[in-house]
């Protein structure tokens, strides 16, 4: 199976899926849930109309008698489950139909999101555990699974996020460091990566397509309900113009609802009260914020030009809105890391911004003091070995690269990578015999790692 864009839908359906978002606005539940049904049929891959279901199936969850709902899902699920390991796409819709009963059924969304990975729908995936999550939001294996899950469809901006969550809960958490490392290594390697310019406006058409649905899902608690509670905070705090804690409480409110320009108004208030003097975490949510509102402004940009590729205005006003996040980005970074030098993992990330900005030299000694850190340690050993290769300062890439080779137990991504890195460096030295050696071990473990095997078959072709 293959995940399937709204887009790519046939005409018909598509128009089935806009009168079914128009129903889900008029309350008429079973309406959706049906029309949904019947379009993810034709495509289980359809992950904005699985999306546009469980808004669906939650809410009218809540218009109806929770308990019964419930006890048919538990009758039926033992025969849901049975044949999972033999037939994961019968099991993918024996999980979907105990979603129908229950949409609050961990069971059966465990195994939505255990077969949609044997079908190789990855987002489908992650969207099952997302949901695992918002019904158990701290247990440690959900997140866990969740965070793997967002590395195998290469979100990787959320994986860190979870990880982050992880290690919140269980500082020395080993899952939530090697989690940790992964995620922050693979975000490092694809940043800037937006595929293709035709397969990003595909998406960017995709998005803005199904942008009701997607805002839609992401949390249970409806937006109104989100509304009401700041509207009380915000009451709150007239009476109570100095508590932090309501202002904590708006600032929340509005992140949930994906206004971060509105979120950033109340965290600078809020800063200036005496009681928030020093707070460094609302100084870094401030900085985040800022960033978030910069972000939304590149997107908008983005789809401007997507849907008028032949706009140079609207090209350079893309190109404009990029060049001020990139820039505010790296001036926060480094206001940051100025007044907390000891905050490795804030000297990683600013590292990782001045390596793209091409400051080889100023990454190189931010990745130096992150090495600090043992959770973010290897990726920094990995990207200070990348600065010099920049520099073609190779020997001492060679250095960086070997050692963390060494401390990378598992023939995994970030290890392979590494190994490709340090064979490129000795390529770049004239030490061909040893570059190949290199390209060697990733050969063996994986022959369609990047071009290792042209490596090695333009190798035994020329002995």
């Amino acid at each position: 199976m293959q995940e399937v864009p709204l887009t790519s839908l046939d005409v018909r359906l598509q128009k089935q899926v806009e009168t079914a978002q128009v129903a889900l606005q008029r309350g008429n539940f079973d309406y959706v849930i049906e029309v949904t049904a019947q379009v993810l049929k034709h495509a289980p891959g359809c992950l904005p109309v699985r999306r546009l279901q469980r808004v669906a199936l939650l809410k009218r969850l809540e218009s109806k008698n929770k308990l019964l709902s419930k006890a048919f899902g538990s009758v039926t699920m033992a025969g849901f489950l049975f044949s999972a390991k033999k037939d994961p796409a019968k099991a993918f819709e024996n999980a979907e139909k105990m979603l129908l009963a229950d949409p609050t059924n961990i069971a059966g969304l465990k195994s939505l999101a255990e077969n949609a990975t044997a079908l190789g729908l990855m987002e489908t995936a992650t969207f099952a555990w997302e949901a695992i999550r918002e019904l158990q939001p701290k247990d440690h294996d959900t997140l866990v699974h969740l965070a793997e899950a967002y590395i195998a469809a290469k979100m990787h901006k959320e994986a860190v996020r979870v990880a982050d969550d992880l290690l919140k809960l269980r500082p020395q958490d080993g899952d939530a460091l090697a989690l940790m490392r992964k995620a922050s290594v693979a975000q490092t390697m694809d940043k800037g990566n937006w595929e293709s310019q035709s397969s990003f406006r595909a998406k960017l058409k995709d998005e803005s397509m199904a942008t009701s649905l997607e805002q839609a899902n992401k949390v249970v608690t409806s937006t109104e309900m989100t509304e009401r509670l700041i509207a009380e905070a915000k009451e709150r705090l007239a009476q109570q113009p100095d508590n932090l804690n309501h202002y904590r409480s708006i600032i929340d409110g509005y992140r949930r609802l994906n206004d971060p320009a509105s979120a950033l108004e109340y965290v600078k208030k809020a800063r200036q009260l005496p009681t928030a003097a020093g707070d460094a975490t609302l100084e870094k949510l401030q900085s985040d914020l800022a960033i978030a509102v910069l972000e939304a402004k590149v997107k908008a940009a983005g789809e401007k030009v997507a849907a008028a590729p032949g706009d140079e205005a609207a090209k350079k006003a893309l190109e404009a809105a990029q060049a001020e996040l990139n820039k505010v980005k790296l001036d926060e970074a480094k206001a940051y890391v100025e007044r907390y030098p000891n905050d490795y993992a804030a000297r990683f990330s600013l590292a990782n911004l001045l390596l793209d900005a091409g400051d080889y030299e100023g990454a190189i000694g931010n990745f130096q003091q992150a090495t600090k850190s043992p959770k973010v340690r290897i990726a920094s050993l990995a990207g200070m070995g990348r600065a010099l290769k920049a520099r073609k300062m190779y020997d001492l890439a060679v250095q960086q690269f070997q050692t963390a080779k060494s401390e990378i137990p598992v023939m995994d991504d970030l290890k392979k990578d590494v190994i490709y890195q340090l064979a490129e460096c000795y390529e770049g030295m004239g030490r061909q015999e040893e570059a190949i050696n290199e390209f060697k071990l990733i050969y063996s473990e994986d022959i369609g790692f990047r071009d290792v095997a042209d490596k090695i078959n333009a190798f035994y072709s020329n002995r």
